[in-house]
C-alpha cells in the first residue's frame, strides 16, 4: 500500500486515466463492430468517416499500434467499397 501523499495521488490519477482509456478503446471497438454489421452503402460511408476518426484517436493515444490502426482502416474501407 502506498504511504506517500504523492503515491496516493498517482494511484487516483492512474485509475481515472485507465477508465478513460478503456472508454475510448471500447467505443472504437463498438463502432468497428457496428460498421461491419451495416448492409447499406450510403449509411456505411457516413459511419466510416466517424469510425476512422475514432481509430485515429485511439492510435494517437498509443492504445493500439499505428499499424493495427492502419490495417483496421484499410479493411473497413475495403468492406464499405464492397457493399
Amino acid at each position: 500500500m502506498a504511504h506517500h501523499k504523492s503515491c496516493k495521488k498517482r494511484i487516483r490519477q492512474s485509475a481515472v486515466v485507465r477508465d478513460r482509456n478503456r472508454l475510448y478503446a471500447k467505443t472504437m471497438r463498438n463502432a468497428v463492430r457496428d460498421l461491419r454489421a451495416m448492409s447499406s452503402k450510403g449509411e456505411a460511408q457516413e459511419k466510416l468517416h466517424k469510425t476512422i476518426a475514432l481509430i485515429d484517436k485511439v492510435a494517437k493515444r498509443n492504445q493500439i499500434h499505428k499499424n493495427k490502426a492502419a490495417n483496421l482502416k484499410s479493411s473497413l474501407a475495403r468492406f464499405v467499397n464492397s457493399l
